[in-house]
């Protein structure tokens, strides 16, 4: 071991993931090297007051749309051939299990559980799953909502989700379980399709704030533009009023990819183009924006609003 292969691997030492095995030869050559041991020890002062800052949790909407950026991303890679999935470097894996033999013996324990689970899976009976209180699994069991339609001429909704096994609610729109699926779906669901529907049926209720908030997320981060242009339609009423609202448009004005949600929002701030931060982006269109359509309605809607003194 020498001290270039300790300045890599310091860092796992002093945070604990190092091998027991490789743990134990740099914990000996550090006793022989004095440069590694104040690398060691500057990397233990350094976790020590970086440990003293609080950790902020990360906001739920960004952590709901990297989610679903980084599915859309997976299911447009190109995905490599049935042999590479199945080869593996044979010479790094027994490296590995070389320097942690704790990790051979948990992948023995392991593959020992495994298969007297199931085993116990074939002789016992598969047992249903646990509904909450209300009849209702936890959001954090179901795995996807498969289809979301309302009964035509009533107030009543079908909502079908997947847990272990596909599952059914039924129920109307200001059912809170139909309500609680319904967002989800349209926040978290990865079919375009199924987050269309929910945002139809969520438009119907926009003065609800939960439902507002999902119709917001919508048009923030959805990646349809079917979706965002359905949403951005149903928060137009609130756009004088709520100032979420209204500072959502805009920033769906200014950087939206889609040029007709750029134009819908356009429109609905018409009404509020004398406010001051309304006004202030109209300006910065006026100016440079690359669409002569809203370059040319930012001109016009400024030249209707009274000089400011």
């Amino acid at each position: 071991m020498n001290c270039k292969w300790v300045q890599q691997n310091v860092v796992l030492y002093v945070y604990d993931e190092l091998p027991d095995d490789a743990r134990h030869e740099l914990e000996q050559h550090v006793a022989r090297c004095q440069d590694c041991a104040a690398e060691v020890e500057s990397t233990r002062k350094f976790r020590g007051e970086f440990g003293q800052f609080p950790v902020q949790d990360p906001n739920p909407s960004f952590l709901a749309a990297s989610r679903m950026r980084l599915q859309e991303a997976l299911e447009s890679a190109e995905q490599g051939g049935w042999w590479s999935r199945l080869t593996f470097d044979p010479v790094a894996w027994l490296h590995q299990v070389r320097f942690a033999p704790a990790l051979a013996a948990a992948i023995f324990i392991v593959g020992f559980a495994g298969g007297i689970g199931a085993t116990y899976k074939m002789v016992k009976a598969p047992v249903e799953q646990q509904p909450t209180p209300n009849g209702m699994p936890t959001q954090a069991s179901i795995s996807g909502i498969t289809s979301v339609a309302q009964v035509p001429g009533t107030n009543q909704v079908t909502v079908k989700y997947d847990t272990v096994s596909p599952q059914e609610a039924h129920g109307t729109l200001s059912d809170p379980n139909i309500q609680q699926l319904l967002l989800y779906a349209a926040r978290n669901n990865f079919n375009a399709g199924v987050r269309m529907d929910s945002v139809d049926l969520l438009t119907q209720q926009p003065t609800n704030a939960h439902v507002r908030e999902a119709l917001l997320y919508a048009l923030r981060y959805d990646s349809n533009t079917g979706i965002r242009l359905k949403a951005l339609d149903s928060l137009g009423p609130y756009v004088k009023d709520d100032v979420q609202v209204r500072d959502t448009v805009l920033e769906s004005l200014m950087s939206d990819a889609n040029p007709g949600v750029r134009i819908e929002a356009l429109h609905l701030l018409v009404p509020v183009r004398g406010d001051s931060s309304v006004r202030i982006v109209l300006e910065r269109l006026a100016a440079k924006d690359e669409n002569r359509y809203i370059r040319s309605q930012a001109r016009t809607l400024i030249g209707q609003m009274p000089e400011m003194n």
